[in-house]
């Protein structure tokens, strides 16, 4: 294993999901007293496990057609646009 991928990729979505709406999602779900706290981590966290999963199959997929380097300058220009488009719409 790649201990330095894996702290790489480890820290990225870390950062990446801090406050973002799906954690703000479990903090709503695990505020109801009612609520096993248990239940709503297991179930949040196989919820990021299967939608990683989703991502990294979709990855090996069109990494099979498209280089590395497009890859990278895709997702660039996905997150600028993603930018200006929440900039336009503030």
């Amino acid at each position: 294993m790649d201990y330095k991928i894996l702290l790489t990729v480890f820290a990225a979505v870390f950062i990446a999901e801090l406050g973002d709406k799906t954690q703000l999602a479990t903090m709503l779900f695990a505020a109801d007293k009612e609520v096993s706290k248990f239940t709503v981590f297991i179930g949040a966290s196989l919820a990021l496990i299967v939608a990683s999963a989703i991502g990294v199959l979709a990855g090996g997929v069109i990494s099979q057609y498209i280089g590395e380097k497009t890859l990278n300058y895709i997702a660039g220009i996905g997150f600028v646009a993603i930018g200006v488009w929440t900039l336009v719409n503030a």
